[in-house]
């Protein structure tokens, strides 16, 4: 198994997943739903009353998210975007999932680029016992209803590439993930009920379960430890073998295929596993060979004109090519591709005053910004393309002033130069869908705050899955009936 896409090294992975549920599972008459909520750490704009001052740290903050997280997500082809590199902020979301019989909840980071389950066991060293985020933190104790892996076990010997570790029969089997930004949690794996409720109709459920062999962290380092933005650990939906969406798949629980719709108007908004057949997405495939989403962009246009870019910016690889990611807040382009952009959007503005604040670049403006400025279109292979409107790459940052959500990737790496990561900025108010049994990913413009509809292939029928705006009491919920996962999505507006 390849290292996890945002680890740096990583050793006894979750790979032989096939093999650990079949001794653990009874067959499963049909493909799994489930619903799970989760909220949003960042809040959309600083609003009109923020001073300089406030407005200032909070385009920082957004820096420092963004910068924290591509320590992971990135690690293995560096691109540290800024920051000081803390994994516990790296996802914009996050989840309670039950685990264990009798259930106990965990606060996870919902994140779409790691390939693991994990979190904090019991007597942790290092682990944080209380949380910025006002949540009340649990550490898992394995001795409940978890059954170790033993590292004599043959998913511990697949899961280290093969090779039988160095340790005696009946042993843990290990793990260890080093993050871009040095932080690193050590621990075994296990495995333990997931608690989850099957879809039975429309807007019905059914308690069920699944085991799912997790990582139990036993140490962590670094800034993993901080109590700021602490949680119990990170809930991985990765393309790897090791991501709980692909345990649920190969032991026919679910489909490989999952959806998000992220709400800015009014809040919460979806996030499913199964079939989504309405509203249709047109696709576009996925870059094989590589760890996270990425795909083939073929052009960008500002206002309807396309922009003359160098032909390497659409190259694709591991240090170049397009990344698309909901858990990062903004858009990085390379530095060809910024300064072309910005000139593009302000062309009409050529007096404007433009000023450099953490290095957004920030103006003032009356007036509507969909009626004063262009809209960006991006175009993929496959004849897709994703429309940011004005008021999702300008943000206000006090009296009518704005800022861009774009940033210039090659002020921040020189690995990482050429390469485009779209994040949360482009991807709001869009039904985007993962097709992982496809290996395609699409996206339409879509009200997030209404309904999706997601199909049962087993017996034909089709759901209404309408979008939530939770705000407190929610907890995760797998179903084991077939298609969907709905995620209720607690955020408020993406604060400057």
């Amino acid at each position: 198994m390849v290292p996890p896409p945002r680890a740096s090294s990583f050793s006894c992975a979750l790979l032989l997943v096939l093999l650990a549920l079949s001794a653990a599972l009874a067959p499963a008459p049909a493909v799994a739903t489930g619903v799970f909520q989760v909220r949003r750490k960042f809040p959309r704009h600083a609003g009109g009353g923020a001073s300089g001052e406030e407005a200032e740290e909070h385009l920082a903050a957004l820096r420092r998210h963004d910068g924290r997280r591509h320590g992971r997500l990135l690690g293995a082809v560096d691109l540290p975007l800024g920051g000081v590199g803390l994994p516990t902020e790296t996802g914009l979301y996050f989840t309670r999932i039950e685990i264990g019989a009798p259930p106990k909840g965990y606060y996870v980071q919902v994140d779409t680029g790691s390939d693991i389950l994990w979190v904090n066991c019991i007597r942790c060293d290092g682990c944080p016992t209380r949380s910025g985020l006002g949540i009340e933190l649990t550490q898992y104790d394995p001795a409940g209803s978890g059954t170790t892996v033993g590292c004599d076990q043959e998913f511990c010997v697949e899961s280290n590439y093969g090779v039988a570790p160095t340790c005696p029969p009946g042993t843990p089997c290990q793990f260890t993930i080093t993050y871009g930004d040095g932080s690193s949690t050590t621990g075994f794996y296990v495995t333990d009920l997931l608690q989850y409720d099957r879809v039975s109709g429309n807007g019905q459920t059914t308690p069920s379960n699944a085991n799912i062999t997790f990582g139990c962290g036993a140490q962590l380092g670094g800034d993993l430890g901080s109590s700021s933005q602490a949680l119990d650990g990170i809930l991985g939906f990765g393309q790897a073998n090791s991501s709980m969406l692909s345990q649920l798949a190969a032991a026919g629980k679910v489909q490989k295929i999952f959806a998000h719709c992220l709400d800015t108007v009014h809040g919460g908004g979806i996030f499913a596993i199964g079939n989504v057949v309405q509203p249709k997405v047109k696709t576009t495939p996925l870059v094989p060979g590589l760890p996270h989403y990425n795909v083939n962009l073929k052009g960008i246009a500002v206002g309807g004109a396309t922009l003359q870019l160098p032909t390497s910016i659409f190259a694709s690889g591991r240090n170049q090519g397009t990344i698309i990611d909901s858990g990062t807040t903004l858009a990085y382009l390379p530095e060809a591709v910024y300064e072309t952009l910005m000139a593009a959007v302000f062309n009409k503005y050529q007096d404007m005053t433009i000023r450099n604040y953490q290095d957004f670049q920030c103006f003032q403006f009356s007036g509507s910004v969909d009626d004063g400025f262009p809209i960006i279109t991006f175009s993929f292979e496959g004849d897709l393309t994703l429309n940011v409107y004005p008021h999702d790459y300008l943000f206000q940052n006090g009296n009518n002033f704005y800022c861009v959500g774009f940033l210039n990737g090659g002020l921040q790496t020189k690995d990482g130069k050429d390469m485009v990561l779209l994040g949360d900025l482009v991807l709001s108010n869009k039904l985007v869908v993962y097709d992982l049994e496809n290996q395609v990913i699409g996206w339409t413009d879509y009200n997030c705050s209404s309904s999706i509809k997601i199909k049962d292939d087993m017996t034909g029928s089709t759901y209404t899955v309408d979008a939530h705006n939770i705000s407190s009491g929610w907890r995760f919920q797998w179903h084991n009936s077939l298609v969907l996962l709905l995620v209720t999505i607690s955020w408020t507006y993406l604060m400057f």
